[in-house]
């Protein structure tokens, strides 16, 4: 073996197992789904936005609460948002002249939750 090469990551030896390898063809998602899955982790990725996800996982926000939260101007809040909304990460309703934000669904909060009790392990 080369003397660049760090052995704890490689196989020793050289065996193709093709059950696994069948297996793992076997359960691959679409391209359009894998496409879909790495847009929502870059979107989860970038800590504004992240930071919006979790504030709205305490309850519906204006961009003016989440501008204020974040200690960023509206339009930078509203930036994100527009980014969050095309990839059904937050919803709105309006009332009045006011717009709500609110996470999209239950499964975004079960992403954070279980993010960061990965990382708190």
């Amino acid at each position: 073996m080369s003397e660049n090469v760090d052995t704890q990551d490689v196989c020793l030896c050289r065996i193709i197992h093709q059950d696994r390898i069948a297996a793992a063809r076997g359960s691959a998602i679409s391209p359009t789904e894998q496409n879909s899955l790495c847009n929502l982790f870059k979107a989860m990725g970038d800590n504004s936005r992240l930071k919006i996800l979790q504030a709205l996982g305490e309850g519906e926000m204006c961009v003016c609460d989440l501008a204020c939260f974040l200690e960023v101007s509206e339009s930078a809040v509203s930036h994100q948002l527009r980014l969050l909304r095309q990839l059904n990460l937050v919803a709105n309703r309006r009332v009045g002249p006011i717009l709500y934000y609110r996470l999209g669904d239950q499964h975004i909060e079960q992403l954070l939750a279980i993010g960061l009790e990965h990382i708190r392990e």
